[in-house]
């Protein structure tokens, strides 16, 4: 007789659904008090000591509330006019009700996110006294669902999942394309690969997924030739050769950069704001070239190189802001310049969702200022007949077309050459502009 198979002592247990309402609320309350996910995250990551499935379900339940946090808010007040307190009351309240929307990614029974929800009041002190009133809010809203309806008709943002200042101005400037750019937001970006042909050719990397069953299609795009986009997004731990340096992770769109520029073997090239390291390696990837990658920010320069590293790559690397060149360059000039410029990130809101609450109608405005800035020092350091390419991602016109065609009118040696424009965010990439000024000889 065979014994019955006894549960291992130690086997993990799966974790409550309350324990990642929770974990989801203080994410989402530190993003509506101007803290970004991807610094909030390993905070809190690190102070609950979460391993990586914890981490992985309290970021992926937080980006579904960031996606639909419009809607979350506008039911809340359907549901109950008066403010909730504390904030964290009512982002565990908001986590809930995207839970019980009709487009929540993840599908749990309705009377089990009331029930968790309700448990998360309890095994929360400051929130013990809410639980109640947490129930009872909850099964209203199950009860009328019309509210919901109500709650979108009532604004824009909750309608869109944008803050209204957002939408009015791509209605303004994407008069024909504001909604598609707004419902591209709302999906789950794919995941693309950047093969490094130094070490494998791009047949060779897709045959080499197929043995771990994974798929990676090449796009139909002449300038994405190191491309391929999976099936299903992996962890980096599972893709062949990572470590070695055989690929990278990036947005198609992002791979535009280094085709449009066109360094040659042995050019001089800056690139002016490079941190992460993406495109910088992406150029070298491509062809021999002297380049110099600039970051004002030293601790991401280090991430700089560290990618260069992982590929087996060389540049020159420093930590200076390109906008004041007299502090680092003694009269040196380029024939290829990279101004990926500090923007708003619009263009990448289905990536970082917590982008579209943190951002302020005002910060155009500066950010327009310091791309200005920039474009106007790094322009007299580039040879004549050299190339500058101006990247943003981005989706506002200040960031792009408009801040294009001011600077060709500010400078008459400047000669719009052939680039993409604004690329508006697919389900095949993200949202990037693009413009390609060469010098006159």
């Amino acid at each position: 007789m065979i014994a019955p198979q006894q549960p291992t002592p130690h086997a993990p247990q799966p974790r409550p659904l309350w324990a990642d309402l929770l974990a989801c609320a203080r994410l989402v309350s530190a993003v509506q008090d101007g803290v970004s996910l991807s610094t909030a995250l390993p905070l809190a990551a690190a102070r609950n000591k979460w391993d990586a499935a914890q981490r992985g379900a309290a970021q992926a339940l937080s980006f579904a509330v960031l996606r639909h946090l419009g809607t979350a808010r506008a039911l809340l007040l359907q549901l109950h006019p008066k403010t909730v307190q504390p904030p964290l009351l009512r982002d565990l309240l908001h986590s809930a009700l995207v839970l019980l929307l009709p487009e929540a990614p993840a599908h749990y029974a309705a009377h089990t996110v009331v029930n968790q929800t309700v448990e998360a009041c309890k095994r929360t002190p400051a929130l013990r006294h809410a639980a109640g009133f947490a129930n009872a809010l909850l099964r209203r809203h199950l009860a009328q669902p019309q509210l919901l309806e109500a709650a979108r008709a009532a604004s824009p943002e909750a309608r869109w999942n944008h803050p209204a200042w957002w939408i009015a101005n791509l209605q303004a400037t994407l008069p024909h394309h504001w909604q598609d750019v707004l419902a591209a937001a709302q999906q789950p970006p794919p995941m693309t690969l950047r093969v490094n042909p130094r070490r494998i050719t791009r047949a060779d990397y897709q045959a080499a997924l197929e043995t771990v069953g994974l798929h990676g299609s090449a796009p139909d795009d002449p300038l994405l030739d190191q491309a391929l986009i999976l099936d299903q997004p992996v962890a980096v731990d599972r893709l062949p050769g990572f470590a070695q340096g055989w690929v990278s992770v990036q947005d198609a769109a992002a791979q535009y950069a280094a085709p449009l520029l066109d360094v040659q073997p042995g050019q001089r090239v800056l690139d002016a704001c490079a941190a992460p390291g993406g495109k910088t390696a992406h150029l070298l990837e491509r062809t021999a070239a002297d380049v110099l990658a600039l970051d004002k920010d030293a601790q991401r320069l280090q991430r700089v190189d560290d990618t260069l590293r992982r590929l087996g790559l060389t540049a020159r690397t420093r930590a200076a802001d390109a906008a004041q060149p007299d502090t680092w360059q003694a009269g040196e000039r380029f024939d290829r310049i990279l101004l990926d410029a500090p923007c708003s990130a619009s263009g990448i809101a289905r990536r970082h969702p917590d982008i579209r609450w943190l951002r302020r109608a005002s910060d155009l405005v500066t950010l327009a200022a310091a791309q200005t800035a920039l474009l106007d020092a790094l322009w007299p350091r580039l040879e004549p007949g050299g190339k500058l390419l101006y990247v943003t991602c981005s989706v506002f016109a200040q960031e792009g077309t408009a801040q294009a065609d001011a600077f060709l009118a500010r400078h008459a040696d400047a000669i719009a050459s052939p680039a993409p424009g604004q690329l508006l965010p697919q389900q095949a990439h993200d949202g990037f502009f693009y413009a390609l000024f060469t010098k006159s000889p």
